[in-house]
């Protein structure tokens, strides 16, 4: 694989491991856990695993090698910077466990594991990847593990390549798979560990033990690169009013974190809009009020930046959408077989009276949209929704009325964007590097405790590298029951943005400068190399949440 300037400079980039991995480790246990929610619920679905401690690993003087161990690594769902990074600190974890130790990588994501898809990730593979953005080392996909069948076509290669321990590196939904999968070995006494590793750039798995999931730190940065050059075009060009949508479908943290690095004139959170339980028209117009005032003092441009889980937040259409979600769920295959053209006036026949009506006055484009396939989890499709587009009209329809009424004489011209895969896949920050090669490094550590059920854990993260606290924290304890396809299913609990947490609270008292006045940040590129003070710094949202100086 031939290599540019730049990826030939990152290879050489050696990450950090906490001073705990860096000789033997031993297990310190914590109090026992419980689940988010539902506790009885959870615990009577995972009797095996439910329950367990908190560890921390603690350093003591290295050990002679342990006996070798074969490993299988799975990676799920969308791609997040860092990837690559957790398999190699992974790698190196067991070699240093025994040299003859064995890493083995399933194809294209569980359906790998499945369909016994796999190669061997040998030291030659592995160092062509190190620090380097994507899943292209194995591939990734969102085959949902969720059947006793898979689960046992699963032990058959791992039986047959005596893989002892698996590592599934993804989302919420993969992670809650990976506690499934964890419980149902233990059960029938299969032999095999599962410890998951908390991966999204939306930044939503996280909580008091997971400070931050990986790629999110590189994705924002990435995102903000890139807001922050129209920003310096919108302020150059001074005629257009740029609607931004971007990643997180079910959290706001992604559009939080740009707008902190970047100051937009208006940023969209949908925990808020929930919240407040405002309507599509309030939103509406709390932008055209960004677009008058600013018309005012001759300034016909601006920047808005969009989540694009927006619409589901709405909470009239949220309602919609959880009805459609299970009348989809039961007739799917009837609402297929109608005639397109039908199809709107069929939904509205089965809908109650309150979500007909809000699906009645959505555009026809949108309210389409709406009823497209589900992804394998059985929500809407979210980022097919054009959002951004949706908004700039209503707000261009709403200053028609306000000019008509003599409150408006600017101009509007809108241009729109998408950001999203734009930021999954580029080459890991520094920090996403070492927590990424640090969480692949801990995983290995779990396994040589023994550990299943566990998922990978860094805490202290907006200190240096050396200064993390390493560990694990049981899956179950990010638990809560959810209705999906139309069924109550154990899932790992959203971490939404918290309205009285520090990043949002610092946002909402810049907020309105930012809203009439013309404040744009421009980050620029990512900086791999230089002073300490530009490339090690952690995201915003973390420094604010942990309440800490960046190091």
């Amino acid at each position: 694989m031939k290599k540019s300037a730049l990826q030939q400079a990152r290879a050489a980039y050696k990450p950090q491991l906490p001073i705990v991995l860096t000789g033997g480790v031993k297990v310190v246990e914590g109090e026992a856990t419980q689940s988010a929610d539902n506790q009885e619920d959870i615990k009577n679905l995972f009797p095996n695993t439910y329950g367990l401690p908190e560890i921390r690993f603690e350093k003591v003087p290295a050990e002679e090698s342990v006996e070798p161990i074969n490993v299988g690594v799975i990676l799920s769902g969308g791609q997040a910077p860092g990837g690559h990074n957790v398999i190699s600190g992974l790698f190196d974890g067991i070699k240093n466990l025994n040299k003859k130790s064995r890493l083995y990588g399933f194809l294209m994501g569980p359906g790998g594991l499945v369909d016994h898809k796999y190669k061997e990730l040998t030291a030659e593979i592995i160092d062509e990847y190190r620090n380097t953005g994507g899943f292209d080392i194995i591939g990734s996909g969102r085959t949902k593990l969720e059947t006793k069948e898979q689960f046992d076509k699963g032990l058959e290669i791992l039986k047959e390549l005596d893989i002892k321990a698996l590592v599934i590196i993804g989302g919420d939904d993969s992670n809650t798979n990976a506690a499934i999968l964890a419980e149902y070995y233990k059960a029938i006494g299969a032999g095999v560990q599962v410890i998951g590793v908390p991966k999204t750039i939306d930044g939503d798995l996280k909580n008091n033990v997971i400070e931050t999931s990986f790629g999110f730190d590189t994705a924002t940065k990435v995102y903000s690169e890139v807001i922050g050059n129209i920003q310096r075009d919108c302020n150059s060009a001074k005629k257009y009013w740029h609607f931004i949508k971007l990643m997180g479908r079910s959290a706001s943290h992604i559009a939080l974190e740009c707008a902190l690095q970047c100051q937009p004139n208006v940023c969209i959170i949908s925990e808020e809009v929930e919240t407040k339980n405002l309507t599509l028209d309030q939103v509406v117009d709390d932008i055209a009020d960004a677009v008058v005032a600013r018309a005012k003092d001759g300034n016909n441009y601006g920047v808005v930046l969009i989540p694009e889980g927006l619409i589901e937040f709405i909470p009239a259409v949220k309602a919609l959408i959880s009805e459609l979600n299970d009348l989809l769920a039961v007739k799917a295959e009837e609402f297929a077989a109608i005639d397109p053209e039908k199809q709107r006036e069929w939904v509205l026949g089965q809908l109650s009276e309150a979500n007909a009506k809000t699906y009645e006055s959505l555009p026809a484009g949108v309210a389409r949209q709406l009823t497209l396939d589900r992804d394998p989890h059985g929500n809407v499709q979210v980022s097919l929704i054009e959002t951004e587009k949706l908004l700039s009209e209503m707000v261009g329809k709403r200053l028609e009325q306000l000019a008509a009424e003599g409150k408006y004489n600017g101009k509007y011209a809108t241009m729109h964007h998408f950001f999203g895969y734009e930021g999954r896949c580029a080459d890991p920050s520094n920090f996403d590097a070492n927590y990424c090669y640090a969480l692949g490094y801990t995983a290995a550590c779990l396994i040589a405790a023994g550990k299943t059920g566990y998922m990978s854990s860094l805490r202290n993260l907006t200190f240096a590298p050396v200064n993390w606290i390493a560990g694990g924290i049981p899956i179950t304890m990010m638990m809560n029951m959810e209705r999906r396809h139309g069924e109550m299913k154990p899932v790992i609990r959203k971490a939404l943005v918290e309205l009285d947490g520090a990043p949002f609270l610092k946002f909402a008292k810049e907020r309105n400068t930012w809203k009439y006045n013309t404040c744009y940040t421009y980050p620029g590129p990512i900086q791999y190399f230089g002073p300490s003070e530009v490339c090690d710094l952690p995201s915003l949202t973390l420094v604010y949440e942990q309440k800490r100086r960046r190091y």
